[in-house]
């Protein structure tokens, strides 16, 4: 049974995909965060993923935002049958303004960690609108994370390089996604009218149609 590896986004862990829905037939396996070495880089820690949950050559992965970018570096490794990125991006010359921004001014240094889980009152307008049960959920996945990894990741996500392209790569944006602009994005598989940066949780319907098309 082929296997497809999920994987969640910064500040989240895999209650994000409570919502997707996959076809019959395939070994879901939900990618849990792992402790960086602080001197990882996304690539480094994409290795780490491969080795820990035995991701091997035609399996398939699914990102959601920084696990898109994990995604890119996994499928740089192994030979993957599909790559799916959601609300994420595949190549850092698709990077939105403000990542040039906070390595210029890397104002995340000064914040604790610990500080960073109970800003929970940020993810609405980061995000976008979203119900008060998912509201609640978003702010209960960061306030679980890790701050040493949500320390790490910040840096990474900000320094990361990648202009490889990659083969059987998807990928899914939301045309209102406020993190990653779908105007940056190069050749979408699809633009979700509507779609906001936690569209996996409000627009699910239409991205579980989408992934069957894709898985098919």
């Amino acid at each position: 049974m082929p296997k497809i590896f999920l994987i969640a986004g910064l500040g989240a862990d895999s209650r994000l995909y409570k919502n997707i829905k996959l076809p019959a037939g395939y070994d879901e396996v939900l990618v849990n965060w792992l402790i960086p070495d602080v001197s990882d880089t996304l690539s480094d820690y994409a290795q780490s993923l491969i080795d820990q949950f035995y991701i091997k050559d035609n399996s398939i992965v699914i990102g959601v935002s920084l696990g898109g970018m994990l995604a890119v570096e996994i499928a740089k490794r192994v030979k993957l049958a599909k790559v799916i990125l959601i609300s994420s991006i595949k190549a850092d010359s698709e990077a939105p303004w403000y990542f040039k921004l906070f390595r210029g001014l890397p104002v995340y240094r000064a914040i604790p960690g610990k500080l960073i889980t109970y800003l929970g009152f940020l993810v609405k307008p980061m995000f976008g609108s979203m119900s008060a049960e998912d509201l609640a959920l978003f702010k209960s996945m960061l306030r679980n994370s890790s701050p040493v990894f949500l320390k790490w990741a910040m840096r990474a996500v900000l320094y990361w390089k990648n202009d490889a392209e990659v083969s059987n790569l998807y990928h899914i944006i939301g045309d209102k996604d406020l993190v990653f602009p779908y105007q940056n994005i190069k050749n979408p598989t699809a633009v979700i009218k509507g779609g906001t940066h936690i569209m996996v949780f409000d627009r699910a319907d239409e991205i579980n149609v989408l992934l069957a098309g894709i898985l098919k």
